[in-house]
């Protein structure tokens, strides 16, 4: 397991662990964190068919990695979920259609409110036989207690639907690749609403950095949970190399 701690004065506190997150999370102490903000395995890799190689354009990996095989349950996460979440905070887990009813079943008898978000992908990966619709959307479970953080000021920011590009270009990490990369600019757009500056976010299925980068920009804490070594060590260059950009940015 490797660690990485970054904590300076007037600066967001970064910690970020390598290892198994059931094991990790026991580490974090009771009522610590004002936002779970998390994208924890789908189990669709064995819906996969194969990746989609393209003459205009880079393959498209819609061949899930090993990782996605190992079957999670909503049960798994949910004792400490509750644990390390302080009573104001919040719980937004990406989550596909396979498993809402799931979540549901576990998480709505534990919170007073269970809604979801629709992130809407401009860019969607295609369907070349158009046999069936675009994989468009995703779903984001949110939970929470009365009392809890919110940040809204006006009702036309209340929509539960957000709508952006999937990672391309420039924010794409290209080595290694992960084929679910969230947008900087979806997971800003939660962390903005449901937590404060100075808050801590937490995402225990870290992947690259993701939410990472999106807390430290928004001047939260951070603490990030990731299993394979390599998407590790890439997220947390990346968080590294946002801080030391924002500071010179001041």
């Amino acid at each position: 397991m490797s660690n990485f701690n970054f904590n300076q004065a007037n600066e967001p506190k970064v910690q970020l662990l390598n290892g198994d997150c059931f094991e990790l999370m026991r580490e974090i102490p009771d009522g610590s964190v004002d936002l779970i903000l998390t994208d924890p395995p789908y189990n669709l890799a064995n819906y996969s068919t194969g990746n989609l190689n393209f003459s205009w354009r880079s393959e498209i990996n819609n061949d899930l990695a090993e990782w996605d095989r190992k079957t999670l349950k909503p049960e798994m996460l949910i004792k400490d979920f509750k644990r390390i979440l302080k009573p104001t905070g919040n719980i937004f887990i990406f989550c596909s259609y396979n498993l809402i009813g799931e979540y549901h079943k576990v998480f709505d008898p534990e919170f007073d409110t269970f809604q979801f978000m629709v992130w809407h992908k401009t860019n969607p990966t295609p369907n070349i036989r158009k046999s069936s619709f675009l994989n468009s959307c995703e779903l984001i479970i949110c939970c929470w207690n009365k009392g809890h953080v919110w940040n809204f000021t006006r009702q036309n920011e209340m929509h539960n639907f957000i709508e952006t590009p999937i990672c391309m270009g420039r924010e794409r990490i290209k080595n290694p690749k992960h084929p679910t990369q969230k947008p900087v600019k979806v997971l800003e757009h939660i962390i903005n609403i449901a937590s404060n500056p100075g808050g801590t976010v937490c995402d225990m299925f870290s992947g690259v950095g993701s939410t990472g980068e999106a807390a430290v920009n928004l001047g939260r804490n951070f603490i990030g949970i990731e299993y394979e070594p390599e998407y590790f060590k890439a997220g947390q260059e990346r968080i590294l190399n946002n801080l030391k950009n924002l500071k010179l940015n001041f």
